[in-house]
């Protein structure tokens, strides 16, 4: 990626000012499917800035999280409290990243002129996204070619376009080379600095070190633990984030 990506872009996007949307506020959150109970009346507080990491072993319902507080679920019951607007109200001003990029069958420049459009801004500051995430070079070739820390490199370009105030980001870098990985990392953090609220489900733990203001542990649908990243990694509470700080197998 080029060195454009880690400098300043767009005026238009939102710039050291933190989202009116937080704080988050989360309270006997459950849900459901059948007899299985994936979240188990989970609460949870969130401040206004920074990078909160959401880490657990698999099952634990990370991902499924995002999506209730995003408002693309529904919970079966407990409250989701962001600034006082239920998931539903807010959605508009958050962006979500999934571990596989969405992208449209367009070009690359075309898949950030949809998002500006949508948004009734101008489509010409696509090229201002695209520098910022060191993909103006590839503007005009179709977005189906990219490879795959390209594609998530588009995706979080999109995202960005919109403006949001908060970024959900679900195992974006799983499976990218460490180099793609970094450069998304940089670009995570760019957002951060300028006052996006970052809230980002990670299995790597070294990612989480670099990037972590709070973590927050999930183990079996519950918070287990939500502490400063200073106080987690040295000193975890919970024998179930010891075990899978140590990389051993948590059940």
């Amino acid at each position: 990626m080029s060195d454009a990506a880690a400098m300043p872009f767009a005026q238009s996007v939102r710039s050291a000012v933190p989202s009116v949307l937080m704080p988050l506020r989360v309270r006997d959150l459950v849900l459901r499917f059948g007899e299985i109970t994936v979240l188990d009346h989970l609460s949870l507080d969130l401040g206004p800035r920074g990078c909160t990491m959401i880490m657990g072993p698999n099952g634990a319902g990370k991902s499924l999280l995002l999506k209730l507080l995003h408002g693309l679920m529904q919970p079966t019951a407990g409250q989701i409290d962001w600034g006082g607007q239920g998931p539903t109200d807010v959605t508009a001003r958050q962006a979500l990243v999934f571990q596989k990029p969405v992208l449209l069958r367009r070009s690359v420049r075309a898949n950030i002129e949809f998002v500006l459009k949508a948004r009734c801004k101008r489509p010409g500051e696509s090229a201002e996204f695209l520098e910022h995430v060191g993909l103006s070079h590839k503007a005009d070739q179709p977005a189906r070619l990219l490879s795959g820390g390209e594609a998530q490199r588009l995706s979080l370009a999109r995202a960005l376009a919109t403006d949001p105030e908060v970024l959900f980001l679900d195992e974006p870098t799983a499976s990218l080379d460490p180099a793609s990985v970094l450069a998304i990392e940089r670009i995570v953090s760019d957002a951060r600095n300028r006052g996006v609220r970052i809230i980002f489900v990670t299995h790597d733990v070294g990612q989480a070190r670099r990037m972590a203001d709070d973590v927050v542990f999930m183990h079996r649908g519950k918070a287990a633990e939500h502490s400063r990243a200073d106080d987690f990694f040295p000193d975890p509470q919970s024998s179930a984030a010891r075990d899978f700080l140590n990389g051993r197998i948590v059940v």
